[in-house]
């Protein structure tokens, strides 16, 4: 191999590549490290989709086990312990300069690995495990189990890696506040666009309805669009709600949503609120083959993500799309959005049809504020710079230890 490439040992405790945010980050990371001449092989549990070009190593399934969707579980623990155990057979066959460990568990697993061949453990933060935990109802802050996982949270962001990747600047203050993490051990990277692939140019109008079309959504009223997973803490439950009020309202707006899993859940929900004929629901999407034509079908698109600690990767991909974005107003979307986003406070779904509404009724507007949010994400978040940063982390470490 080249004197100057480093073979990286990625550990992602997680079904990849599955079209949805976290998998959308490992993706695109990975594809800027082989760009810059580095070897990426990744170590992941037994289902998801092959990517061509990137070596990918399963888990076998659970025999009990064999079908599952994403999300905490107690199956998880189970997960992970084939994940350790592959990703130990991999590493001895790769020999890795790094391991890079995504989430707390990939960085429990990495962190043992990376003791083990003596090379340094990057962990890549999306959240905190406690607080993603509790935002998915697997938690109870007032239980007796919250102060344990508090203390692995902490033993994990603490005593493992020699560097932390965050998402947001918000996980950054989390990690210095709450887990006292050194300053000089975080690097800030956050999601970024892939503006090549989510390129408005590729779709005008005519494009446009022609997707439309595909997806059975009128031709004759404003679309309001949301790509990503299915889930309460993500704001679902809020955009179907939002249809029932703008139709109450008097609003001939429709609602397009788009992801999984949770699907059935959701529908029956539209059923029950009298807007099955408002709400559009395709389903999982396609990241690379219908994502960008999707989110082109909207004339405004929504962010309706509740969690304090999580990233919020989607908003990157409809900015680059040149859509405007209606937000719920967190730390994580004014970190992306600036003083461009269209924020409305947290949980306030009449807040959500106001916003809408004004901005399918001022197309002008609505324009102006996609071009400038196009030209903010190619400013501030491109996938080629992010892979500059990884690069540049991963050399300060492996110098240091004299890897390379």
């Amino acid at each position: 191999m080249p004197a100057d490439e480093l073979r990286v040992l990625m550990v992602a405790p997680t079904s990849f590549f599955s079209d949805y945010g976290g998998h959308i980050r490992i993706l695109e990371e990975t594809r800027a490290l082989q760009a810059l001449g580095h070897s990426v092989t990744i170590v992941t549990y037994y289902k998801g989709k092959d990517i061509p070009g990137i070596p990918i190593y399963r888990t076998a399934p659970l025999p009990w086990r064999p079908d599952y969707e994403v999300g905490s579980s107690r199956h998880k623990l189970v997960f992970d312990l084939y994940l350790a155990g592959r990703a130990a057979q991999v590493a001895w066959r790769v020999r890795p300069h790094i391991v890079h460990g995504h989430m707390h568990e990939g960085a429990l697993i990495g962190g043992a690995l990376a003791r083990l061949w003596r090379v340094p453990l990057v962990f890549d933060f999306q959240g905190s495990l406690t607080g993603e935990m509790v935002d998915h109802g697997f938690l109870d802050p007032a239980g007796r189990l919250y102060p344990w996982v508090l203390r692995l949270e902490r033993f994990i962001t603490g005593r493992l890696p020699q560097a932390i990747l965050t998402s947001s600047g918000r996980a950054q203050t989390i990690l210095r506040e709450q887990f006292g993490v050194r300053p000089d051990r975080l690097f800030a990277l956050p999601d970024c666009a892939n503006l090549r692939q989510f390129d408005p140019e590729r779709y005008p109008q005519e494009a446009r309805m022609a997707v439309r079309r595909r997806l059975g959504l009128p031709l004759d009223r404003p679309v309001v669009a949301y790509l990503g997973l299915l889930a309460d803490y993500q704001g679902t439950d809020h955009l179907v709600q939002l249809a029932r009020h703008l139709r109450d309202a008097g609003h001939d707006i429709h609602v397009l949503i788009m992801g999984f899993p949770n699907v059935d859940h959701y529908r029956a929900m539209a059923v029950a609120l009298g807007v099955a004929d408002r709400v559009t629901f395709t389903g999982r999407v396609d990241y690379e083959r219908d994502a960008p034509a999707f989110i082109a079908a909207g004339d405004v698109t929504i962010a309706p993500k509740m969690s304090a600690t999580e990233g919020s990767g989607k908003v990157l991909n409809y900015m680059a799309m040149a859509r405007p974005v209606v937000a719920y107003d967190t730390p994580v979307h004014r970190e992306y959005l600036g003083p461009l986003g269209v924020y409305v406070p947290v949980g306030d779904v009449p807040g959500l049809g106001q916003a809408v509404v004004e901005l399918c009724a001022d197309p002008g507007r609505a324009a102006a504020l996609g071009a400038a949010l196009r030209r903010r994400a190619a400013e501030r978040f491109s996938w080629t710079a992010a892979g500059n940063l990884i690069e540049s982390v991963y050399r300060g470490l492996t110098s240091e230890k004299g890897a390379v």
